[in-house]
């Protein structure tokens, strides 16, 4: 019976995934080309506020369907102080591949990953007042701590990627290294022990910007596409729920909802609320993160390999041993794995670990307090038998006969080493103490009936 309803329950997720997959697949698609006009058409993109794994597929769809319509440019209108480092990479690379002209129009500022993303367009126009660079990755300190510097190795990583992608785009590789790296001293522009950002003039002059440009209809002119139809372009409902979902708060609500209602719903009668919650909380989960191209069908099967093997552990091996170690392995492998993307630092993954970790303690703590404390509440009674049959109803396991030394009193006729016989109203009975050894000769008491097992215990003084 539980491997049936676990097998539903199971279900339940493909089902959930697969109709949440249909909406993505739609917004993947997006909206059919303009129709064919006498004006060239420019595509806008909003790049502000934090940079999140829910900008990347947005990015990607438009840059899809500017090329497939034939646009003449696709503008990025960068406003931000940075975010994820691997959102900026997914956009990045999602730039180097686009199959039509990109423009990264900095109004007013390119910090961080915003960097990335604008060294990575074609061609980069500057506000008035703009500024750009100062990308150096950083951590989120504990408990809302200021930011830390992260190690060596991820300084390293990310100065690559910037001088990489500025020598893909003929930019001077050494001004974007500086960008990162503190380390870096260029004669004349930085000193050693400061990260570079460059305001519009200084961006102009090193050759990072292409031009100066206060609006879209300035960088229009500057391209040769005055009179372009503009057509700016705004996330979907679907991507916006995408970008609300992959949010680390939400993300780690969702995995201890989905985990606490699946342990509680495994532990109580029938299929209910608890496990639908659970099911659908794990399905919204999942349907944001495969859609921010994070998770695919090897997490979503490990998740459903760990909640197999912790199955397994909870009703058929005793106590806790491999299966339910190998099981939470692989929830923490999966929904680990479900929080990063490429180009992830080793920072991201510890705290995408640390993440996942302490949503299962808190989905265990919390469903160990549901199931003491569930019987108790109103609606929790539903969920629990209640009912329990006296041994004059139904089927008892003692023989009659035994259950009427229940209580009785006598004395120890030989030493219980805990088996042994005791005298009971002058009759010798086989019985068996309670755990103590009990002398001979020693006065004891019925205790228990179980099945053909008369339990006793020895009377003390006070007794």
């Amino acid at each position: 019976m539980m491997g049936a309803r676990f097998l539903r329950s199971l279900w339940a997720v493909v089902l959930v995934g697969l109709v949440a997959l249909g909406p993505g697949i739609a917004v993947a698609a997006g909206p059919p080309p303009p129709a064919p006009s006498t004006r060239p058409v420019v595509y806008v993109i909003p790049i502000q506020g934090v940079i999140d794994l829910g900008l990347a597929p947005f990015v990607e769809r438009v840059l899809d369907e500017a090329a497939a319509a034939r646009a003449a440019a696709v503008i990025l209108e960068v406003n931000t102080f940075g975010g994820r480092v691997d959102a900026a990479v997914l956009i990045r690379d999602a730039l180097l591949r686009a199959r039509v002209r990109t423009v990264a129009f900095v109004d007013k500022r390119a910090i961080s990953a915003g960097a990335l993303i604008s060294l990575a367009a074609e061609t980069i126009a500057m506000a008035d007042g703009g500024t750009i660079g100062a990308a150096t990755p950083v951590e989120i300190g504990a408990s809302g701590g200021p930011a830390q510097p992260v190690a060596e190795k991820t300084v390293s990583y990310m100065r690559k990627e910037f001088r990489a992608t500025a020598e893909s785009r003929k930019r001077p590789p050494r001004l974007a290294e500086a960008m990162v790296d503190a380390d870096v001293e260029i004669p004349g522009l930085l000193d050693k022990g400061k990260l570079l950002t460059l305001t519009t003039e200084e961006a102009l002059r090193h050759g990072i910007a292409d031009f100066r440009a206060d609006s879209v209809d300035e960088v229009l002119t500057s391209l040769g596409l005055t009179g372009a139809e503009i057509l700016r372009v705004r996330p979907a409902w679907a991507e916006t729920l995408v970008r609300f979902l992959t949010h680390p708060l939400v993300s780690s609500l969702l995995t201890t909802i989905g985990v606490l209602g699946i342990i509680v719903e495994l532990r109580t009668p029938g299929f209910g609320a608890p496990g639908a919650l659970g099911i659908l909380s794990l399905g919204l989960f999942f349907w944001g993160h495969w859609l921010a191209r994070l998770a695919g069908w090897e997490e979503v099967l490990l998740v459903a390999i760990g909640l197999v093997l912790l199955t397994v552990e909870i009703f058929v091996t005793p106590g806790f041993g491999l299966a339910g170690t190998l099981g939470l392995m692989a929830l923490l492998g999966g929904l680990g794995l479900s929080l990063v993307g490429s180009g992830a630092t080793w920072e991201v993954i510890l705290r995408a670990a640390g993440q996942v970790v302490f949503s299962l303690l808190l989905a265990i703590g919390a469903s160990l307090a549901m199931l003491r404390f569930l019987p108790r509440l109103p609606f929790g009674r539903r969920l629990v038998l209640e009912t329990e049959l006296g041994t004059g109803e139904g089927f008892a396991s003692a023989a009659a006969a035994d259950l009427m030394w229940l209580g009785k009193r006598g004395t120890a006729a030989s030493t219980l080493r805990p088996a042994g016989i005791a005298t009971l109203e002058g009759d010798r009975v086989d019985v068996v103490s309670d755990g103590e050894f009990i002398d001979a000769g020693e006065p004891l008491t019925v205790v228990k009936v179980d099945g053909n097992r008369i339990v006793v215990r020895q009377l003390r003084g006070k007794d």
